[in-house]
């Protein structure tokens, strides 16, 4: 029986919890009655991946990371106990994606932020298109997954305050797409992935995508 997963996920969810109040039974619920797909989220700070992966336990959720996290010795540990993909954001992204779509046929939820730096005031940034080339490549189903709260996490614990994190999670769906997206397809599709993460934020954390939000969509096919 594997024993190491329940047991880091154990302590790493008791440390989360007391540094954060996280709601995101909303999510938890919307992945248990999915087929593992590829979640993608806004990215505040480096908590979001350890928060859905230790708190939707014991459905499998994992995601990629930087290559150079695995240089830490802790994080390594951790991110290998979650079967992390780590990705060479200087080099080709092609063997990362073959690892992603490997792990999803093997059960695991995989989350990747599209904005790929994390916002520092929370506010929804431009998506890059990696994203859409990773889906259509993978042929996987997307799930929108947005939180907020979490701007606020450091400058909380400096307060030795709890900090309240809201997840909340979207309808799943496919790009719909045959052969390969031009720049201006391609755009046009990324501006519609990210309207589906935007409408799940508050109004004024949606960014440049507050009207994409509000708009139907061309190459979306919701499952």
């Amino acid at each position: 029986m594997e024993i190491r997963r329940p047991v880091v996920n154990f302590f790493l969810k008791g440390f989360l919890n007391i540094i954060c109040k996280v709601d995101c039974r909303e999510l938890v619920e919307t992945l248990s009655k999915n087929k593992p797909l590829l979640v993608i989220f806004n990215h505040v700070n480096f908590l979001e991946v350890p928060i859905l992966a230790t708190h939707s336990y014991p459905i499998n959720v994992s995601g990629l990371a930087k290559q150079e996290t695995w240089d830490n010795p802790l994080f390594r540990f951790i991110f290998n106990t979650y079967k992390a993909v780590p990705i060479n954001r200087a080099g080709a992204y092609s063997d990362a994606f073959k690892k992603v779509r490997k792990a999803i046929d093997s059960g695991f939820f995989m989350c990747v932020s599209p904005e790929g730096t994390r916002s520092k005031n929370g506010v929804l940034q431009r998506g890059k298109a990696g994203i859409i080339q990773l889906a259509m490549e993978a042929d996987v189903p997307i799930l929108p997954v947005a939180h907020h709260g979490g701007e606020n996490v450091w400058k909380n614990i400096k307060r030795f305050k709890r900090t309240p994190l809201y997840f909340r999670a979207g309808q799943p769906f496919r790009i719909k797409f045959e052969g390969r997206p031009d720049k201006e397809e391609r755009e046009i599709i990324l501006s519609e992935v990210m309207g589906q993460m935007a409408k799940l934020l508050p109004e004024d954390m949606r960014g440049i995508y507050t009207q994409q939000a509000q708009q139907d969509c061309k190459y979306l096919d919701f499952i």
